[in-house]
């Protein structure tokens, strides 16, 4: 069990060795579209990588979820053949969103012997969902 400092550092190495692994610009915030985002989550039990809608308004949020859901087929066959659609996915903190991801197991944070195959999931799939959404943002945000 680590104390809050000390899984705060190894969070901080983490993505620093990531950032030095893998140094480009990803797109996360800066897609443009005010409540999309995509993200890189790593815990102490998975990784995932994802596009997370959270808007405040319920009619945004499912707008932009069924322009995603009416992308799947694109997205399954072209991109990540294996993303997971949750339209009420739980954050940790209970707020819940709209997520469409893909995840690995049995990897952790805290678990250094995970972090190059973690860091090669993020990479990879990130890439692919980042240039599908490139590709489909105009369409996703009229």
């Amino acid at each position: 069990m680590f104390s809050k400092s000390e899984s705060k550092q190894i969070r901080q190495e983490f993505w620093t060795s990531f950032g030095k692994e893998y140094p480009r610009k990803w797109l996360l915030y800066n897609t443009k579209i005010k409540d999309v985002t995509l993200k890189f989550t790593f815990t102490t039990k998975k990784a995932q990588v994802s596009i997370d809608i959270e808007p405040y308004d319920k009619i945004i949020k499912a707008y932009y979820y069924e322009k995603l859901i009416s992308l799947k087929k694109i997205l399954t066959s072209e991109f990540i053949e294996d993303i997971i659609y949750d339209e009420f996915y739980e954050l940790d903190s209970g707020k819940v969103i709209s997520r469409i991801y893909v995840e690995i197991d049995n990897v952790s944070i805290h678990n250094r012997n995970t972090w190059p195959e973690t860091m090669i999931f993020l990479s990879k799939h990130m890439d692919k969902l980042e240039e599908f959404f490139l590709e489909y943002k105009e369409y996703i945000s009229d």
